[in-house]
């Protein structure tokens, strides 16, 4: 039961009989009627048990998209339901508005809105939807909360989709759609031109050109259909916040980035969230399915409070590859993790596969060494200098094991990341 504005207001209304007749029994009197009036609007009110609430939700949203959530609320009850209903739901989804005056008449339905604007990736789940049915004079209320599950599930925002069409152009350049190709290591051949000045005599097809009037040369482009397996580290160190969001999205962007320029590059992605197990995985997934499935699977990934299990993570690797491929490790360079955890396990991994580690740098680090105003800056100027001394002296010892390095800012990881993907696969090394 709720008891409404109304019936403060019917109670201090009895101030003006008490002054007129100021006695016990007036104010008991009084007393009285307010209640038999609460117990009559309560009788007369549609009973909320016999209002049948029903959610429709869209599957997914995109982190910063708007959303909307619908109740199908009918009244099949014998009085008209006369209220409030109320959409709960998490804080992180965003639900604006979710409130809402109905007057249904028995049998019939209504349809109520509630905006989303989901503030964090993932699982948005709702919460329980109150029917709160007031009676015909608006006194007091029968209320009751039932479970109506519903669930959105929040993708990751992929803001780094526009640095997709400059990469792509770069790559169609590669491809050999607006230059010259040259062979190599990590090529294949391509087609047959006439020979211009400038070519190299050697990809002279002499066959072709004892069979035509002009001479022939092949051309060739970067191999297609080569593995790439991205590995997304999700352990504490995943959990650090950069500015205002934590490692793991920035990493996450990077994915998604590298996995749409991959795949348009003909060349076969996997992805894998490890720490000290696999959390996700995505694999034998191509095409336009690729990216709504790595998004689908990254989007309820969340940092787990564990140190990574580098030694599991390599296993897991080599079980998923049987052939040379490129392994992308998306994890930090703090250099204790490191030390300890990854470089034992790196070596073995970088000599049978091309290894790229992409590390997000924190942006505070660098302010922390140029801020030096008072005696406390200098000492904080100092720890952030011997920091960037240890990830530079790890970073060091990675490319020593032969592993390609990109550490840069939250904003810049991936298209750093797809700039290195196409710079080994200009060079063939792929």
């Amino acid at each position: 039961m709720a008891l409404s504005w109304r019936t403060a207001a019917l109670a201090a209304a009895g101030v003006v009989p008490v002054l007129l007749v100021p006695t016990y029994a007036t104010v008991l009197g009084w007393a009285l009627l307010v209640a038999l009036a609460v117990v009559v609007d309560l009788v007369l009110a549609g009973s909320p048990r016999d209002v049948v609430v029903r959610r429709v939700l869209p599957g997914s949203v995109r982190l910063t998209q708007p959303s909307r959530s619908e109740l199908v609320v009918t009244n099949e009850g014998r009085r008209r339901l006369r209220g409030q209903v109320r959409d709960a739901w998490q804080p992180s989804a965003g639900a604006t508005g979710n409130r809402h005056r109905v007057s249904l008449p028995p049998g019939e339905s209504a349809r109520l809105v509630t905006p989303l604007l989901p503030t964090r990736r993932g699982d948005r789940l709702a919460d329980r939807v109150t029917v709160r049915s007031f009676g015909p004079m608006g006194l007091a209320a029968r209320q009751l909360s039932a479970d109506v599950p519903g669930r959105l599930r929040v993708l990751p925002e992929f803001a780094s989709r526009r640095h997709l069409p400059s990469r792509l152009a770069r790559l169609r350049e590669m491809d050999g759609r607006t230059a010259v190709q040259i062979r190599g290591a990590g090529t294949e051949f391509d087609s047959l031109r006439e020979y211009v000045i400038g070519d190299d005599v050697r990809s002279i097809d002499w066959r072709a050109t004892a069979r035509r009037s002009e001479v022939v040369v092949r051309t060739w482009r970067p191999e297609r259909d080569r593995r790439v397996l991205i590995v997304l580290d999700t352990s504490r160190t995943s959990a650090a916040r950069i500015g205002d969001l934590p490692r793991i999205d920035a990493s996450i962007e990077a994915a998604l980035l590298l996995s749409a320029l991959a795949s348009h590059a003909g060349d076969r992605v996997d992805l894998i969230a490890h720490d000290r197990r696999v959390r996700a995985q995505v694999t034998g997934t191509s095409g336009g399915r690729m990216l709504p499935a790595l998004a689908d699977a990254l989007a309820p990934v969340d940092p787990a409070l564990v140190e990574a299990d580098w030694p599991a993570a390599v296993a897991a690797i080599r079980q998923r590859l049987s052939q040379r491929a490129l392994v992308v490790l998306l994890t930090s360079l703090d250099p204790a993790a490191v030390s300890t955890g990854l470089l034992p396990a790196v070596g073995p991994l970088a000599h049978d596969h091309t290894v790229v580690l992409a590390s997000v740098a924190d942006p505070e680090v660098a302010e922390l060494t140029r801020n030096r105003g008072t005696v406390s800056d200098v000492y904080d100027a100092a720890a952030a200098e011997r920091t960037e001394i240890e990830r530079a002296a790890v970073l060091v010892r990675l490319r020593q094991r032969g592993v390609e390095v990109v550490d840069a800012l939250p904003d810049e990881l991936a298209p750093r990341l797809a700039d290195a993907y196409l710079a080994l696969k200009a060079a063939g090394r792929l």
